[in-house]
């Protein structure tokens, strides 16, 4: 499929059901947070309707409908420029059936769709909050990156609206922000399912978080297994090989 390319993007291949993405090499690229969560939400049920809150160019959206029988995805991106290539992904994998993006910020959504509709959210949303760490002159790299149009709470507030009872809730996100997370998530009645703690290697402390989050759900917490990104010779790891499917 021919799809219009405007300058500085390109056109990569994910490796995984010959599905592909198209980025800025300017911009905001997709990093391997956004590959673990896939990974992470890949046993969500069949023909269940799903929100990606924060979808950037769509990477998570897009392998999750590689991984997963899920009937729709909707993704959410509130910068213009982002979601015109998630648009133009969605196009260029044949997927405008299953993947929706539109152009909007989270805290509008109400206006938009009704409470209780959707069974699964997944999200990657700025780990830092405003005025924090380093601050990026790229507009666009600042907006993915810090809490400049909407809070960890707007993420996790809309959330409860729109998921079904019992629906899932499914974020990475950073270590040191856990207690603002599961206190938030209390807050909304996201009760946190699962955990698991994301380690460059195994001798240095856990630089991300996948939880799992049921609406209403009951009190318990399951701890999976840690997972590590490189071994000690600098390689990925054989899990991380399998989640990228290079370990044929």
């Amino acid at each position: 499929m021919d799809i219009e390319l405007k300058e500085n993007e390109r056109i990569d291949d994910l490796e995984y059901e010959n599905l592909k993405i198209i980025q800025n090499k300017d911009g905001f690229c997709f990093g391997i947070d956004a590959v673990l969560l896939s990974d992470f939400a890949k046993n969500i049920k069949k023909d269940v309707n799903v929100m990606d809150l924060g979808t950037g160019t769509g990477i998570i959206s897009i392998l999750l409908c590689g991984k997963t029988k899920l009937k729709k995805i909707v993704g959410v991106e509130v910068q213009k420029e982002v979601y015109d290539m998630a648009c133009r992904s969605s196009k260029l994998n044949d997927l405008e059936n299953r993947f929706e993006v539109i152009n909007e910020n989270i805290l509008n959504l109400s206006n938009i769709f009704e409470d209780n509709s959707f069974d699964v959210i997944v999200t990657n949303p700025p780990y830092k909050k405003q005025n924090t760490g380093l601050i990026n002159e790229d507009e666009r790299k600042l907006i993915s990156r810090h809490e400049v149009l909407a809070n960890l709470e707007d993420f996790i507030s809309v959330s409860n609206k729109l998921l079904k009872d019992k629906g899932e809730f499914y974020m990475i996100n950073r270590p040191e922000r856990m207690v603002d997370i599961f206190s938030l998530m209390r807050k909304y009645k996201m009760e946190p399912k699962e955990i698991r703690f994301v380690f460059s290697n195994e001798k240095n402390p856990p630089k991300m978080v996948l939880i799992k989050g049921v609406k209403n759900g009951g009190e318990y917490l399951k701890f999976r297994e840690n997972l590590y990104i490189y071994n000690e010779d600098g390689t990925y790891t054989d899990e991380v090989l399998r989640i990228y499917n290079k370990n044929k």
